[in-house]
């Protein structure tokens, strides 16, 4: 039986996140002012979809729609908003039943995919499901691509002593050492985080990549979002700023999400030294969940997130054509070849697309 899709406003934005806010594998990317300030960012059209039966809500799914000429192309989430996943949420997944998560997850790709193939005329679809969300089958099942992400998760439910124990023995020695060589952490500003991102853009630019100009969408995330879900941990020494992380509080877990850039001090650890205190702040406020977030498509940073011996998250990025393109691409046609060009790249540089 088909689920009802209404495209919501905001009048509807409290109910939405109320949802958000009960889903276990919802984000806080999946919140109202997240989604909005991401579709100014993006320069894209949000599709805040809600589905019903009868007047039970069965899933939300943030859509993002894009036009490139005369071609649509849908995204969750978009290119260009510094997120690895979105995707859909659905109120009371975990206390389901297999059968009820299998056919309701079911019933919503296909009222989905029936909106934004025949409805809207979209040529393409990329979902980025959330960690959480751990069945790919009903969208394989209907037609996608599916790639296999991973994310690092530190479980912190048995406290800060215990998370320390259990790191990499030279992450602990350099931590130590980095704070006996007085480099302080304290709880930045946004001066801070113009700092690390400036930093961070800067590494992207020596690594060879191209990143997007974010400066704007971090001013009006910070605005909205600090100091109750955004957390910025700034690492100095004498005075000078060496180091530092952006992290976002969200129910029970504490993202790192901008951060851990290079720094020029021989022999110290700012980057290490700033996380272990963000670590440290979210046991001390009640986290279960630290994650590092990740997509594991790029080799050098697994030597530094892993040594905090944390838990490997399963996610998945799923893509599908619609078949009239297919036959495009088929045939070799360099128009949507040429568009899509740069999202294939996103597994080769570091940084979000």
């Amino acid at each position: 039986m088909s689920l009802e899709l209404k495209t919501v406003n905001e009048n509807d934005a409290r109910e939405w996140d109320r949802i958000v806010g009960a889903c276990p594998h919802s984000t806080i990317f999946h919140t109202w002012r997240w989604l909005k300030i991401v579709e100014k960012q993006t320069r894209t059209c949000l599709y805040p979809l809600m589905a019903y039966r009868g007047t039970t809500i069965k899933g939300i799914y943030p859509i993002f729609l894009k036009k490139k000429g005369f071609i649509k192309l849908a995204y969750s989430p978009p290119p260009n908003a510094y997120l690895f996943y979105l995707g859909p949420v659905i109120p009371g997944y975990e206390a389901m039943k297999q059968d009820k998560k299998e056919s309701t997850l079911i019933q919503l790709q296909e009222d989905v995919d029936r909106f934004l193939f025949s409805e809207l005329g979209c040529k393409y679809v990329r979902i980025r499901s959330s960690p959480g969300l751990p069945d790919f089958r009903p969208f394989k099942w209907r037609g996608y691509g599916v790639e296999p992400m991973h994310t690092y998760r530190i479980n912190l439910k048995g406290g800060a002593e215990h998370v320390w124990e259990q790191f990499d023995r030279k992450l602990r020695v350099d931590i130590n050492r980095t704070a006996r060589e007085k480099v302080q952490v304290e709880e930045g500003s946004m001066e801070d985080l113009e700092f690390i991102y400036s930093s961070f853009y800067r590494r992207l630019i020596e690594l060879g990549s191209r990143p997007s100009d974010y400066n704007g969408y971090l001013t009006e995330l910070y605005k909205e979002f600090h100091p109750d879900n955004m957390k910025i941990f700034i690492a100095s020494r004498n005075g000078e700023k060496v180091g530092g992380v952006i992290s976002l509080c969200y129910k029970d877990t504490m993202r790192l999400w901008m951060g851990t850039i290079k720094s020029n001090l021989k022999g110290l650890s700012p980057n290490d030294l700033a996380q272990w205190e963000s670590i440290k702040w979210a046991c001390s406020h009640g986290f279960d969940y630290y994650e590092n977030i990740d997509n594991g498509c790029d080799p050098r940073l697994r030597p530094f997130k892993s040594k905090y011996n944390p838990e490997l998250s399963i996610w998945f990025s799923l893509d599908k054509y619609s078949s009239n393109l297919y036959s495009i691409v088929k045939k070799s046609s360099n128009i949507f070849h040429n568009i899509l060009k740069k999202q294939k790249k996103s597994c080769q540089r570091p940084c979000y697309d």
